[in-house]
């Protein structure tokens, strides 16, 4: 079973990128992660959309009971090996929190958003306080 699922925006452009008929580099992107080794615990999972447009192309990582991160500016052509090298370090976490220095470089800078894990939804804390 998966300890992380790497969404990866098929739909995205890049740039400058891609001409309306070609192939959009999301997913190209897709089609060079899914020729590499897949990491232990990591799973690909294709979506249309990360609403990351101007920031394409974009993955995420997430996973029950950990934080979600969405990274942005990858390249098909060069960053596969990277991405699933952050992907299979992310599943190995208990939080989703790897080391800054222990992640991939394109990870450390090209990070669009870092997303809290989602409470327990019976009731969620501050929702009950708020409504006495």
């Amino acid at each position: 079973m998966a300890q992380a699922l790497l969404h990866v925006c098929t739909t995205c452009r890049r740039e400058g990128a891609a001409p309306p008929d070609g192939p959009r580099p999301g997913a190209q992107l897709l089609a060079a992660l899914l020729a590499e080794p897949l990491p232990e615990g990591v799973a690909i999972l294709p979506v249309e959309c990360l609403s990351a447009c101007s920031n394409g192309c974009a993955v995420a990582l997430s996973a029950p009971d950990k934080w979600t991160y969405v990274y942005g500016r990858m390249d098909p052509e060069t960053h596969a090996a990277a991405i699933l090298q952050g992907a299979a370090a992310y599943a190995a976490t208990a939080d989703g929190l790897v080391p800054w220095r222990e992640r991939p470089e394109i990870f450390r800078k090209q990070s669009l958003a870092r997303i809290p894990p989602l409470p327990a939804l019976d009731p969620i804390p501050a929702l009950k306080d708020a409504a006495e």
